[in-house]
């Protein structure tokens, strides 16, 4: 017979707390000076933010001729970088919304710093194309609004219009269930403070809440409906992504597996930053006790199935050119263009990044490794920023004439704005972690009594 009680899972919560040890611990970075550590890091931001500010400022009272695109490669670093970042959003909501609704608890320890990710980065991916139209200050002629030149309608068949309204409700989601999972958190604030205009911002933003049943109850309809609202939302965003391209008739992009590749890449991409920023809240915060390596090891597992997703996508790609016999597809895929052309460098990048460094997550003492498991994650990232790259560039350097051939190098423009929108990143998430509770403690209380000596 099944012996019920040998059978238990780890301890989600280290140290034998209790129930006012969480509270303490929470509202500690928020309510005391903050450590040394997050000094260093959030001037390391601000310094990267500020020369992507300049170079932005740059850009835009120069022109766009100061990038380095060319009459050929017209997609180049921008749409790069935008892919990229919208890609790093998905896994918030993945982690908030489907974890929620298969009642995973091991998710209550970081889908907040995920969550917050998700907005973060969304606000990074929209700064691209707003930079990219040359004279933002126009901006409002791509709006179906009277305008100067009248009543001007955007073409609702092109995929860069679904781009607008998917990504646009993806991040209006994203931060109703974000906002509306804090209220309690900031009402547990607002009655622990003692200053009087940190308990007067922290009451508005708690709604008045009080904590009742009927509260709590309505609480938790609402997440879950809202987790309904975002889990379609998660394959769809980054599917009309894919769009952009797969609609085209560039070769190596009209191809039925980029939506699926493009999903599981974004996924791939968001754990690994995830992981990331958990690697920041642990030390910065002094949170061991709350992000332990059960929590580490799930990621690095769901990293390993979407990064096995990934690479059987990019089997999928060489057997359809091989299969298609079209001589444009086997140019892309079987030429020395990619491994030894001007972009090998590009090519190995993603090879070693996103298919032999994620292998090492099969070994369990690196799966649990905070260390590993951190330089894993930034190495991932590279290297799906590197496939992002190779899709678009490499495929765009050789049209289908010969005389437009052309190279791409990127200004250092280009590579400014790039830091610029990471060091903005981490400058809002280093503010968040000092200003907002970076952890739901009042759900995190649920399972402090659900351990194995239970």
């Amino acid at each position: 017979m099944f012996n019920y009680k040998k059978f238990h899972r780890n301890k989600l919560i280290k140290g034998e707390k209790k129930i006012q040890d969480i509270t303490n611990d929470i509202i500690n970075p928020i309510i005391n000076k903050a450590g040394k550590l997050w000094w260093i890091s959030i001037s390391i931001s601000i310094l990267a933010f500020l020369w992507g500010l300049i170079c932005i400022i740059y850009t835009i009272t120069t022109g766009i001729g100061v990038w380095g695109l060319n009459r050929t490669v017209n997609w180049a670093w921008d749409i790069t970088n935008f892919v990229w970042w919208v890609g790093i959003g998905h896994a918030g909501t993945l982690i908030s919304a489907v974890l929620l609704l298969f009642r995973q608890k091991w998710r209550l320890s970081i889908n907040r710093s995920a969550e917050a990710m998700t907005i973060f980065a969304v606000i990074q991916a929209g700064l691209f194309p707003i930079i990219h139209m040359g004279r933002p200050w126009n901006a409002h002629w791509v709006l179906p609004i009277p305008n100067q030149f009248g009543s001007i309608w955007p073409n609702f068949n092109s995929p860069l219009l679904w781009d607008v309204f998917a990504i646009s409700t993806y991040f209006s989601v994203s931060t109703v269930f974000w906002f509306i999972g804090l209220i309690p958190d900031f009402a547990m604030i607002r009655d622990k403070v003692s200053d009087p205009f940190q308990k007067k911002i922290y009451s508005i933003l708690s709604f008045g809440w009080n904590g009742s049943a009927k509260e709590w109850q309505r609480f938790e309809e609402i997440s879950l409906i809202l987790a309904g609202l975002c889990t379609p939302l998660v394959f769809s965003v980054h599917t009309i992504v894919s769009f952009d391209f797969s609609t085209s008739v560039i070769k190596g992009w009209h191809s039925t597996i980029f939506p699926p590749y493009f999903v599981a890449g974004a996924i791939f991409s968001g754990f690994a930053m995830v992981q990331t920023l958990l690697g920041v809240a642990r030390k910065v915060l002094s949170l061991e006790n709350y992000i332990t390596r059960d929590h580490i090891e799930y990621m690095n597992m769901i990293i390993l199935f979407t990064g096995g997703i990934v690479l059987l996508a990019y089997i999928t790609e060489y057997i359809m050119a091989w299969y298609s016999t079209s001589p444009f597809e086997e140019f892309i895929y079987f030429s020395k263009k990619a491994s030894e052309g001007p972009f090998w460098w590009a090519f190995w990048s993603l090879i070693f990044c996103n298919i032999i460094i994620p292998q090492f997550l099969w070994i369990k003492s690196i799966r649990r490794s905070f260390f590993w498991s951190y330089v894993i994650a930034i190495i991932i990232n590279i290297g799906m920023w590197f496939e992002r790259f190779d899709i678009i560039v490499l495929n765009l350097s050789h049209d289908y004439l010969p005389s437009s051939w052309t190279g791409f190098i990127p200004s250092f423009v280009d590579v400014g704005i790039f830091i610029g929108t990471i060091g903005l990143f981490f400058t809002l998430y280093l503010i968040y972690i000092r200003v907002f509770p970076v952890i739901s403690q009042s759900e995190l209380k649920t399972i402090l009594k659900k351990t194995d000596e239970q």
